[in-house]
């Protein structure tokens, strides 16, 4: 399909908060991962610039969490999850779609945050020609709605697994929030696809999302999971 910006795109360039240091990836992922709503994602190549603004995240633990690629210990696939914090994860989900993660609390403490979904800011023309290359979408809303739409607009792949945040120069660039969220403006709930014991929504309500933002993917729950249907299925308002 066509490009039909039937969101309104940002006519400027947005004003970026700081780069964070290693330091503040270095938190407990929950707080990393509520701070990363709002944030923004910039990747650079000789085509040009992308960013995204952060809509939807979702936290993993490590051993404690079942559906952490760490539940089990470390492998060749999640190591850059034991590596130190504000360093890219990138894995290919079922041999298809590259899914990017940002390392969180201190090295040798494996925790991640998915990166779900975002608002292309910058670089709309770019991300729209990555994702014509990809596959088509139908509108703006659409364009990286989902981790494999995110990693396709901002050009990353498993050669950025291992890739430091805290670079200003770098080839990609995390810059916070200008402000924080305000209470209200987040929802928390059931990570998407997720089954077992990790999907249960009283205990790992850790997909997070800012509300009102049509860039946020729909709920969809695994077949293993006791939850069915409904977008979002299990939200609940958080601060």
């Amino acid at each position: 399909m066509g490009h039909n910006a039937d969101v309104t795109a940002a006519q400027d360039v947005p004003t970026l908060g700081r780069v964070p240091a290693r330091v503040w990836f270095a938190r407990p992922v929950l707080d990393v991962a509520r701070d990363l709503l709002g944030a923004f994602v910039t990747t650079r190549s000789d085509d040009g610039e992308v960013t995204v603004r952060l809509t939807e995240v979702e936290a993993y633990a490590g051993p404690s969490d079942p559906a952490s690629h760490a539940f089990r210990g470390r492998n060749a696939r999640n190591a850059a999850m034991f590596a130190e914090p504000g360093r890219l994860y990138v894995y290919r989900h079922l041999g298809l779609h590259d899914c990017v993660n940002v390392v969180a609390e201190p090295t040798g403490q494996p925790a991640a945050v998915l990166l779900r979904a975002g608002e292309v800011v910058d670089g709309q023309d770019l991300a729209w020609a990555r994702r014509a290359r990809a596959g088509s979408v139908d509108n703006d809303r659409q364009l990286a709605r989902g981790p494999a739409r995110l990693a396709v607009c901002l050009g990353l792949s498993l050669d950025d697994n291992g890739a430091d945040l805290t670079e200003r120069d770098g080839r990609v660039v995390l810059h916070r929030a200008e402000l924080p969220s305000r209470p209200g403006t987040l929802a928390s709930g059931s990570r998407v696809g997720v089954g077992g014991a990790g999907a249960d929504p009283n205990r790992y309500p850790w997909r997070l999302w800012l509300t009102n933002e049509p860039t946020v993917s729909p709920f969809r729950p695994s077949y293993r999971s006791p939850t069915s249907g409904g977008a979002p299925r299990g939200a609940t308002a958080s601060a």
